[in-house]
């Protein structure tokens, strides 16, 4: 057996094996690292989102967020800048593409914040602006969740719109500095208690983790797997290589077997 397994086709199968266990392994790697990217964006999600609301002046400041607050329910007082919403292209929402509505808002302290107000279906055109309820201009009271900011996409787009929500470029669209995250609008309203009209909002993130888990499992246990097909085809080559064995004629008798002299039996 092992006289096959060393020839050189079977030394190549054992190599090709070799390195089918290794980019197994890799690519189980590969699953594992994403399923713990899901089960920590679940935990931030499970963990804020239902949380009792902060001053956003509490969480957030001008550095970027740290991705372990993303999610936080925070809340603020402030005026909205209307003259100056930014639509966000391409955004989908129940599988429809449209657009997200971010307005400015002027805190009392005068920083500003991005608000996310909500998604707006596409217009009958590309050319045309879609329909957008428009923010209050009095002052308001914001709750909502916050979000990092997304990488840019490195698209030139008309004044006025983004290719995704990066705080930098939505910062030089907006004039001013922003804080940094942005708000998903969860719910305003004005001094006397009141909702504006807003945009449809946005829909609740998704926490399934996927199959990633039992992808990862599954890449590592078809590790050995090249080196089962190896075996068994080696095994079986080593066996058909074996000499058959010699069948008597039909009808032929079997031969004795050869009797022993016993020295003492035959001496008696």
């Amino acid at each position: 057996m092992l006289r096959v397994l060393i020839s050189r086709r079977w030394l190549g199968a054992l190599a090709a094996a070799v390195g089918f266990a290794v980019a197994a392994f890799f690519l189980g790697q590969w699953q594992w690292h994403r399923y713990e990217a899901k089960a920590a964006r679940a935990d931030r999600i499970n963990s804020h989102y239902s949380a009792k609301p902060q001053p956003l002046a509490d969480v957030l400041g001008t550095a970027p967020m740290a991705l372990s607050k993303e999610w936080t329910r925070v809340t603020a007082t402030g005026t909205y800048a209307v003259d100056r919403t930014l639509l966000v292209r391409n955004r989908p929402y129940k599988g429809t593409y449209g657009y997200e509505v971010l307005v400015p808002l002027t805190l009392q302290g005068g920083s500003t914040v991005l608000v996310d107000r909500g998604w707006v279906v596409n217009a009958e055109t590309a050319e045309a602006a879609p329909a957008v309820p428009a923010a209050p201009t009095q002052p308001v009271t914001v709750t909502g969740w916050l979000r990092r900011s997304e990488p840019s996409l490195g698209k030139s787009l008309p004044k006025g719109q983004l290719a995704s929500i990066n705080l930098g470029e939505a910062s030089r669209q907006v004039g001013s500095p922003v804080l940094g995250a942005y708000v998903v609008l969860e719910v305003e309203r004005l001094s006397d208690g009141s909702a504006p009209a807003r945009p449809t909002a946005l829909e609740a993130p998704d926490t399934d983790l996927g199959p990633h888990q039992a992808y990862a499992f599954q890449w590592w246990m078809g590790m050995v797997g090249g080196f089962v097909l190896v075996w068994f085809g080696a095994r079986r080559e080593y066996r058909d290589g074996l000499p058959e064995p010699v069948e008597a004629p039909a009808g032929a008798k079997a031969p004795k077997p050869k009797r022993t002299r016993i020295w003492d039996e035959e001496d008696g």
